[in-house]
């Protein structure tokens, strides 16, 4: 029997949700990347007309800025499930450390929540303006 398996188990659950999480932001941050090339392409071949730099730009920098918010909170999560798992291998008891990490977690995601609704405002925008 493994010891303190359960602690180890979910300890490693929370690690992959984080994981998931962050590769879907990269995922979603590359997609607002492409999808900016292809509203480009479509633009220009409908309506004969490019997107203005500054529109090209905010898609480029919104794509960027979530793959690298993806990847910072993997770096996150990983540096929060080896400090777990050297927790909870300690032969003392040890008080949680955790809560700068995870309050630093949610504000990465508050930061891509942010992020999008931004994104969304100024897409909104350009089209009635």
């Amino acid at each position: 029997m493994i010891n303190r398996y359960a602690d180890r188990a979910t300890n490693e659950h929370t690690y992959l949700a984080w994981v998931r999480i962050a590769i879907a932001v990269m995922a979603f941050g590359f997609l607002v990347e492409k999808f900016d090339l292809f509203l480009e392409v479509a633009a220009q071949s409908l309506s004969g007309q490019r997107p203005t730099a500054l529109n090209q730009a905010v898609g480029n920098i919104a794509g960027l800025l979530l793959i690298l918010l993806g990847g910072a909170m993997m770096v996150i999560a990983t540096l929060r499930f080896r400090q777990i798992a050297r927790d909870i291998d300690a032969a003392d008891v040890r008080p949680g450390r955790g809560t700068r990490m995870d309050v630093t977690l949610v504000m990465l995601l508050l930061a891509l929540g942010g992020t999008l609704f931004a994104f969304l405002i100024y897409t909104v925008i350009r089209r009635m303006g």
